[in-house]
């Protein structure tokens, strides 16, 4: 039997999650060079526990081995957490026995995973990659919920540092998180640095014309404002919503708020406590349509907290870029995104907090022809076409793994 490259993520498709859909990238592409690939994951949606997948299946040449017990959604912290050390638990004796590994591919879903498999890869002296796709515990430090000072800091910054200096590759996914990650320690030589790549194969650009989606939704007529992904609270959107109560009596501008995750309550709570018709929310839609919502909005809404530059990556902006539409960025500067804003004019910047430019923005960007919107939005899409494709950077990434992995 060849060795077998493992790859552990909580999430893994057909679940929409974007942690999930990348790990599935790479497992493919990994499988399609000829390297034999078993996937651990969870048997239930990331998302809505009630979502049951089959526990075993073959997709595109890769074994899933779907695990039960391991995930029970996000309706309370205590069942995250019993979810997650149920998970860690049966990957972690999972790993230690099976045959003839070549190494483990890991990410952060769940947080603390690479413990395990850094622990197994010792005992059974096998290389690891690690995809660091956030960074902690410096974001719940960030976010006010941990003290630096605090036990739990410091075991998550000794575990984050253990797991660093232990595993053969490294991906972070853009200058400021790699600067991090560089200050605790001398990484470099195993450091690889590139954004997650879009799904440009599930979003391509459609017409508002040819759209069901908009459609069905009521959006014929309508300069739709839209935010695409998991409701973070790293990635604040009060700003927006208090603009969208400024702009509530105005004919034209519609909000669309899609996914879900913490910050969804907010959204909900704003629309209800001041009857904003001009805000929909809907829930993430099925990877197979998601080119139809993103392709609905006018104008994708990227947001990034000011103290997050570095620690998680603003991965939405893909989406919207290839789906060749205009970005409003709500967040700090410099940053992952004003820097590519500032280097090709396919957006507008807006600081978290100035409500007032974040209505005039969004005022000023329903104003220009649809000739001008089109321009901004073709600029963004050929900027991802030379540089940020899924070919181009999955391939980067598989290469450094595969140069890693143990072949006898």
């Amino acid at each position: 039997m060849p060795r077998t490259l493992l790859v552990v993520s909580q999430t893994f498709v057909p679940d929409p999650a974007s942690v999930g859909q990348h790990m599935a990238d790479v497992a493919f592409e990994m499988a399609r060079r000829g390297q034999r690939v078993v996937v651990y994951t969870s048997s239930r949606s990331y998302e809505d526990a009630s979502i049951a997948y089959p526990l075993r299946e073959t997709r595109n040449g890769v074994d899933i081995r779907r695990i039960r017990f391991s995930s029970f959604g996000k309706r309370s912290i205590l069942l995250r957490v019993f979810g997650t050390a149920s998970f860690m638990v049966q990957v972690f004796l999972r790993m230690l026995f099976f045959p003839r590994l070549a190494g483990i591919f890991f990410s952060t879903s769940p947080p603390l995973v690479g413990l395990a498999a850094t622990i197994v890869a010792m005992i059974r002296r096998v290389p690891t990659a690690y995809w660091a796709m956030d960074l902690n515990p410096d974001q719940l430090i960030s976010m006010g919920k941990l003290r630096a000072t605090s036990w739990r800091a410091k075991f998550l910054e000794g575990v984050n540092r253990f797991i660093l200096r232990r595993t053969n590759l490294i991906i972070a996914l853009d200058r400021f998180m790699a600067e991090r990650i560089l200050q605790r320690g001398d990484y470099q030589t195993k450091l690889l640095v590139q954004p997650p790549w879009p799904h440009e194969d599930a979003q391509e650009p459609v017409p508002h014309l040819d759209n069901p989606f908009r459609q069905r939704h009521g959006l014929d007529g309508k300069f739709v404002i839209m935010y695409s992904g998991n409701h973070s609270p790293a990635n604040p959107l009060k700003t927006l919503l208090d603009a969208a109560v400024k702009l509530k009596d105005h004919p034209t501008i519609q909000l669309m708020f899609i996914g879900g995750g913490l910050g969804k309550r907010e959204v909900e709570e704003y629309k209800q406590r001041h009857q904003l018709d001009n805000v929909i929310s809907l829930p993430y839609q099925p990877l197979d349509s998601i080119r139809w919502s993103l392709s609905a909005a006018d104008v994708h809404v990227v947001s990034l907290g000011d103290n997050m530059v570095g620690i998680v990556h603003p991965c939405k902006i893909y989406g919207s870029m290839a789906v060749a539409r205009p970005v409003l960025f709500l967040g700090p500067r410099p940053s992952h995104v004003s820097d590519l804003i500032d280097a090709h004019p396919f957006g507008v910047h807006v600081s978290h907090g100035d409500t007032a430019g974040a209505e005039a923005a969004i005022l000023e960007l329903a104003a220009r022809s649809e000739v001008e919107l089109q321009k901004m939005g073709m600029t963004a899409q050929n900027v991802m076409a030379s540089s940020l494709t899924k070919d181009i950077l999955c391939g980067k990434l598989c290469d450094r793994l595969q140069s890693i992995l143990r072949d006898k």
